[in-house]
């Protein structure tokens, strides 16, 4: 059985929340939330509120942490008072260790890149065995800093130790989606629905994704009709595109 396929972000976005609070129920406490939409970034500071309210239902000393001191000044102005603290991860003069505190309970990252990487991981090692979680990260391009082998080591060896909760990919025709406990799933557009193509233990990625959309797409039976994504664009990037639009204005 396929996952409810998100109609609109927002429906995204509250699925994450539920699978994360699912995810740390199981004990997970490095946890990763991705939403692989176009310029969802610009959205980081709004969705990370709405994730706060999780850890505020719970009475937890949560700490939302930025990349930078200029994004958390900026949600401090937007944000006003609130219940729980506001923070960056630090730069070579003020370190992460010197951003955070032992009343912390929860850490919410939100959207740290590869520039940040290593800074991140430092919190991992602080945190313990307090939650994690990166909220919208985009750590997996390892040519945005350093070319050395270390560097990508670095890298790499960290996002093996991730477990993503959350996984929303829309493509045309077509969806990546992973909800925990649920395994990671491709569906494809059938009119105004979706439907499984197939269920996988791993990220389906790359050429591996790549190969299933185009079997999809050549039915091996002569004659059969193709069952790859619609052409269309309907569904889900419709929505999608009002809401990039939106954001433009």
């Amino acid at each position: 059985m396929s996952l409810p396929v998100p109609s609109t972000i927002d429906e995204a976005i509250t699925e994450a929340i539920a699978a994360t609070q699912r995810a740390l129920d199981d004990g997970y406490r490095r946890i990763q939330v991705e939403l692989s939409v176009p310029e969802i970034a610009l959205q980081a500071q709004a969705i990370a509120l709405e994730f706060s309210q999780l850890f505020a239902d719970q009475g937890l000393g949560l700490r939302i942490i930025f990349p930078d001191t200029g994004a958390a000044a900026l949600a401090k102005r937007d944000w006003g008072e609130v219940s729980f603290q506001i923070g960056d991860l630090g730069s070579r003069y003020t370190p992460i260790d010197r951003k955070i505190a032992e009343s912390d309970q929860v850490f919410l990252v939100v959207s740290p890149s590869a520039v940040e990487v290593q800074s991140v991981e430092k919190l991992c090692e602080l945190a313990g065995d307090r939650p994690v979680i990166l909220l919208i990260p985009q750590l997996e391009d390892v040519s945005i800093v350093g070319i050395g082998y270390a560097a990508r080591q670095l890298r790499q060896r960290f996002l093996s130790t991730l477990f993503s909760a959350y996984y929303f990919r829309p493509l045309e025709g077509a969806i990546v989606l992973r909800s925990h406990p649920s395994p990671w799933q491709v569906l494809l557009e059938k009119g105004e629905e979706y439907e499984l193509l197939t269920e996988l233990p791993e990220k389906p990625v790359g050429e591996a994704l790549e190969r299933l959309l185009m079997e999809s797409n050549n039915p091996q039976e002569p004659g059969s009709e193709s069952t790859g994504p619609s052409p269309k664009r309907g569904g889900i990037m419709a929505n999608l595109n009002r809401f990039l639009k939106a954001l433009s204005q």
